[in-house]
């Protein structure tokens, strides 16, 4: 990030140390990913967290973490689930005749218990902040929690798809089903168990095309963007807390 939107970063978590009874707490701030299938949340993800830790130096520091993958393996930590749940737990929903036989096998917990579980984790993990939570409805789930920034990644399917091959060291031919059916399966998940529509660009504060853009510069944006978010509540708490 630029040199003085880094200052302003650290100058608003450093406040938090400065609080008093008279002053609320500051809610460390956190990102929501939304993404298409091979648009670069991971890659995008990681440098966000990259540039948001060069501007976090204190002491304690404020590391930033990514939950992607590994998501599905916290939500089972917090839960006391067996590891080997984590195979039916793939942003989809399975088809209730199928998932009613893997539940009276006692193979796993019931979707909607998942469901429960996934929330709850995505919200804790939200409101301790310096978090970036990619996939998993986390834009839905944290809608109504005001310190958090929803982003939305977007590209050319022919992008996505050269993205997804090389990412994953397949062939085109993979990758264009693969993508297409990851992208009908995450809608099909969040629209399922949420209600919402992730193709819609109102649920976001920013929709970005990463095709256009490209990762560093996305990354970028993103850094910026909640750099003015941070200050646009902190003017807005001390306008409240002057009068």
């Amino acid at each position: 990030m630029r040199k003085n939107s880094a200052d302003i970063f650290w100058r608003y978590l450093s406040a938090q140390s400065l609080l008093t009874p008279e002053r609320p707490i500051i809610l460390k701030p956190a990102i929501t990913i939304s993404r298409q299938t091979g648009a670069g949340a991971l890659t995008v993800a990681n440098l966000v967290a990259e540039k948001l830790d060069a501007t976090c130096q204190g002491d304690p520091p404020c590391p930033w973490s990514v939950f992607d993958r590994n998501l599905a393996a916290r939500i089972l930590e917090d839960h006391s689930l067996s590891a080997k749940i984590e195979q039916f737990m793939p942003e989809d929903a399975k088809l209730p005749l199928t998932e009613t036989l893997e539940v009276l096998l006692g193979l796993h917990p019931t979707s909607w218990t998942l469901k429960e579980d996934a929330k709850e984790t995505i919200r804790k993990l939200a409101e301790k902040g310096n978090v970036i939570l990619v996939g998993r409805g986390g834009a839905a789930i944290t809608s109504p929690l005001p310190h958090i920034l929803h982003i939305r990644l977007v590209a050319p399917f022919s992008f996505r798809v050269r993205h997804f091959a090389d990412f994953h060291q397949i062939t085109a031919e993979k990758a264009t089903k693969q993508v297409r059916e990851t992208d009908e399966a995450r809608h099909h998940y969040v629209q399922r168990f949420f209600g919402a529509d992730v193709d819609d660009p109102l649920q976001y504060h920013l929709v970005i095309n990463t095709g256009r853009t490209g990762f560093a510069a996305a990354a970028q944006i993103i850094a910026e963007a909640l750099v003015e978010q941070m200050m646009r509540e902190r003017q807005q708490r001390e306008t409240v807390h002057s009068r």
